[in-house]
């Protein structure tokens, strides 16, 4: 039988619950290979509310503890050097779960939705947590006039949407698509959650890749006209510049897909500027039609295993360790590619299925992740296949009605 489950909403950053929010993963996937973990300091950004997306929006932070009060005054388990924390605090009780909801008012007037947003989800295997914190959750989205649940679905550019439901046994693409236990997907629909969306994430093999040859004709003569060109960059002070215009054309590239919203300009800027630190600009391809930019390839080197041995800290050696893994890693993660519309007609498409063929097969890639494919997007669904691609893990938006 489950302890009593206690639900609260985190108002200080520098609180005990705080520490709480930010540690029980670390503690939940202790020793698993395939989860990586958020650095520390973009999520006290988040609890601080200094992300932008706040300046739209809103959102409240939850954790739930279970056993108060058994125990009281035993001494709070050391946290570890990686963060992870102990079972139990000073007060006797146990950190079981964690949830965000959102507020995202720039989604639902895109969408014309009135919902709320969950994001952070995690909890012990223990269905009464999980019952307890969407209680609350749904308490505060009703509060607010919002009629439906969404999620996992949070800050936009690489933080990813769903639960994993299929893969497992792969590692996370850093934090651009997040790792969860198996039993998440159970607790949500007992708690009477149900499919919204899946979104795709496909494993692309350099000596499995094939470009039809009617693909890299069409990008061939296109190119040849003059029209369309390729913008490339050697340093990230020239990807900078070309920056907003690259915000604007993914905002108006993706404005159809329900997993996600417009950003804010100061958004697209936290979004470079974080995207920035793990980003190679030799993988960025920027397509121009004459001096217009119209869409892109966004592609990153994997730099999973450097974040999982930083253990959520970002500091000067961190920093130098990831900028090393960066130039040295042999596989990729592709998280964006798009084009605009009026553009596709005209061979733009083939010259991004031309633009990805040259990265799976540059500087002795071994791998390619292509995330966050949503399932309506059953066109690009096919020419992954025809590419040679396979999709090999799931992850599911669930949605409850208030």
């Amino acid at each position: 039988m489950s302890d009593k489950v206690e639900v609260r909403h985190v108002t200080d950053p520098g609180s005990d619950d705080a520490r709480r929010f930010m540690r029980l993963p670390f503690r939940l996937y202790h020793g698993n290979p395939c989860w990586v973990p958020w650095f520390r300091a973009d999520m006290l950004s988040l609890l601080r509310r200094r992300h932008p997306f706040f300046e739209h929006s809103d959102g409240t932070f939850l954790v739930a503890t279970r056993g108060a009060g058994q125990g009281a005054g035993r001494r709070a388990a050391r946290p570890s050097a990686r963060g992870a924390g102990g079972n139990r605090s000073a007060r006797g009780d146990e950190t079981a779960g964690r949830l965000a909801v959102l507020e995202n008012r720039r989604y639902n007037e895109q969408h014309g939705m009135r919902s709320a947003h969950f994001y952070f989800f995690d909890a012990v295997d223990d269905p009464s947590v999980t019952e307890a914190l969407f209680a609350e959750a749904a308490r505060w989205a009703a509060h607010r006039g919002l009629d439906v649940l969404l999620g996992p679905m949070g800050f936009g550019g690489a933080t990813g949407s769903g639960i994993l439901i299929d893969g497992f046994e792969h590692r996370a693409a850093m934090t651009m698509m997040p790792y969860n236990h198996p039993y998440y997907g159970d607790h949500l629909e007992a708690v009477g959650f149900t499919k919204f969306l899946d979104i795709y994430s496909a494993s692309i093999r350099p000596d499995r890749f094939r470009l039809p040859d009617r693909v890299r004709s069409v990008a061939e003569k296109v190119l040849e006209r003059g029209h369309f060109r390729v913008m490339r960059f050697r340093r990230r002070s020239e990807l900078g510049r070309v920056a907003g215009r690259l915000g604007a054309v993914y905002n108006t590239a993706e404005a159809g897909h329900l997993e996600t919203y417009g950003y804010s300009e100061r958004e697209i800027e936290a979004i470079i500027r974080d995207l920035m630190l793990v980003a190679d600009p030799s993988l960025i391809k920027v397509l121009a039609y004459k001096d217009e930019v119209v869409g892109f390839l966004f592609a990153f080197p994997d730099l999973s295993e450097a974040m999982q041995r930083a253990g959520g800290r970002l500091n000067p050696l961190v920093v130098c360790r990831l900028l090393r893994e960066r130039r040295r890693a042999r596989s990729l993660v592709v998280n964006g590619a798009g084009i605009l519309p009026r553009y596709q007609r005209l061979g733009g498409n083939a010259l991004l299925y031309h633009e990805l063929e040259k990265t799976v097969r540059g500087r002795g890639v071994r791998h390619v992740d292509l995330a966050q494919i949503a399932e309506t997007t059953t066109l690009m669904l096919r020419d992954i296949e025809t590419l040679g691609g396979r999709l090999y893990k799931t992850h599911r938006i669930y949605r409850l009605d208030l």
